[in-house]
Order: C-alpha cells, then structure tokens, then sequence
C-alpha cells in the first residue's frame, strides 16, 4: 500500500490543478502572451509541483520510512537511503 493512501484525494485534487495551470500555460504560448508572463506562471507550476513533492515525501516518511525503522535492519537502512535519494532529487529540481 503506498504511503500517501489517506491524503490520495488531496495529492489528486492538487495535481489536477497543477494540469490545468499548465494548459493555461500552453493557452499563453499558443496565444502569445509576453515571455516574463509565460516565465511567471511556468514557475508557479514548478512551486505547486514541489509543494505536491513534499506532500508526497512528508507521507513517505510518516509511513513507509516509519515502518521499516520500527522493524530495524536491512530494510530500514534500504528505507531510510530511498528516501535521501528521493530528498536529494528534490533539492537538485
């Protein structure tokens, strides 16, 4: 079961806001709307996408890190390096 199961209709409702941020952005280029505008609302995308990232992360940690800490070894080593990577990927966007 993923960990962000009881906040999914959350992550959903923000993605789906996030798809029509940027058709409202292809509507811009399509229509020719000046570059900064564009540059504008394409980092207004990018803020809501990190913000649907740490959601994301937050209920990684809270479930699945958690658990496999609780059960110790191997698989709480392999858990906890997930998610480093996952953080470092997020801090490198």
């Amino acid at each position: 079961m993923a960990g962000y199961t009881d906040r999914k209709e959350d992550v959903l409702g923000r993605l789906r806001q996030i798809e029509g941020q940027v058709r409202g952005v292809q509507r811009m280029v399509v229509e020719d709307v000046a570059c900064v505008d564009v540059l504008t609302q394409v980092s207004t995308v990018g803020g809501a996408l990190q913000s649907c990232a740490v959601t994301l992360l937050d209920a990684h940690l809270a479930s699945c890190v958690t658990e496999a800490v609780a059960e110790g070894g191997e698989a709480a080593r392999a858990k906890v390096g997930e998610a480093t990577l996952a953080i470092a990927r997020l801090i490198r966007t």
